[in-house]
C-alpha cells in the first residue's frame, strides 16, 4: 500500500467547515449569474471568475467585486442593488430546493474523530439550508455541528480571519488547534492568516489555485482524508490499496 505524504500540524482540537461548496451544492454561483443579467452580461459570470473572485466572501464584498470587474465604470456604486437582487434568487432557490448535501461531507461530519465542529460559512442563507437537510435519523446536517458561527457579522470578510477566529472561539479552541475544510482560496487565505491549517476541497477542477493559497493538503473527495489520524494532528489521505496482482 501507498500513502501520500503527510502533514504534522500538532494536536487538533476542533475542525471549521465552510458551508458553500464544501457541505452543500449550493445554487450561490446560480443566484449571482442570475442577478447579474441587471447589470453586467451574466456570460462573464463564469465557475473560474466564482471562485476567484467571489466565493466565500460576504455578500456586499462579492457584489462589488463582480461589478468592479464586470460592470464598467461606477458600477460599484449600484453593488448594494446587485446584491439585494442575488439574495431574492438565493432565497428562490433554495425555497425550491434547489441545491444538494455532498454525500462525502456528510459522512467526515458523523465520523468519529473526538473532535469539536463548527459551521463557518460567509453566507447568511447557510442555515436556511442545513436546515432543509434530512438525514436518515430524521436529524438536519446542522445538528451534526457543535457550533454555528455562519452569517455572524464580523468586521471583515474572507480572506480576513475574523470569521475563522470567532469560529475558534465558539468552542474554546486556541486557533493553532484548529483544520479549516474550504473550497475557495480566500477562505484557505483566511485560515492561514489565523495561525490555523487548511484542507482545501477541489470539487470544480482547482487544486492549484488552492494550493496557491497555502492549503496543507488538498483533495478532491473527502472521502480520501484519513480522519483517524486527525485527533493526534495528523493530515493526510488515505492509503491507497495496492494494486491487484
Amino acid at each position: 500500500m501507498t500513502r501520500s505524504p503527510e502533514t504534522v500540524l500538532g494536536p487538533l482540537q476542533a475542525v471549521i467547515f465552510d458551508v458553500d461548496g464544501v457541505l452543500v451544492d449550493s445554487p450561490h454561483e446560480q443566484a449571482w449569474r442570475e442577478a447579474l443579467a441587471e447589470f453586467a452580461d451574466p456570460a462573464d459570470f463564469t465557475t473560474a471568475f466564482y471562485q476567484a473572485h467571489v466565493a466565500g466572501k460576504r455578500r456586499m464584498e462579492g457584489a462589488r467585486a463582480t461589478l468592479e470587474r464586470l460592470g464598467g465604470v461606477g458600477a460599484a456604486a449600484i453593488a448594494a442593488d446587485f446584491a439585494q437582487k442575488k439574495q431574492a434568487v438565493i432565497g428562490r432557490l433554495i425555497s425550491e430546493d434547489r441545491f444538494r448535501a455532498f454525500p462525502d461531507a456528510i459522512r467526515l461530519a458523523l465520523a468519529e474523530a473526538d473532535l469539536r465542529t463548527v459551521l463557518a460559512s460567509s453566507s447568511k442563507n447557510a442555515d436556511a439550508m442545513l436546515a432543509r437537510v434530512t438525514l436518515p435519523d430524521g436529524c438536519t446536517l446542522r445538528s451534526l455541528f457543535d457550533a454555528d458561527v455562519s452569517g455572524r457579522d464580523v468586521p471583515r470578510g474572507k480572506p480576513d480571519p475574523a470569521q475563522f477566529l470567532l469560529a475558534a472561539t465558539s468552542v474554546a479552541t486556541p486557533p493553532a488547534r484548529c483544520l479549516v475544510v474550504e473550497n475557495a482560496p480566500a477562505g484557505i487565505r483566511a485560515a492561514k492568516t489565523g495561525g490555523m491549517a487548511g484542507l482545501g476541497i477541489a470539487r470544480l477542477g482547482d487544486e492549484a489555485r488552492l494550493r496557491e493559497a497555502g492549503a496543507d493538503l488538498v483533495l478532491t473527495s473527502l472521502d480520501q482524508l484519513d480522519v483517524s489520524a486527525l485527533s493526534s494532528g495528523v493530515l493526510r489521505m488515505r492509503a491507497a490499496p495496492a494494486p491487484p496482482g
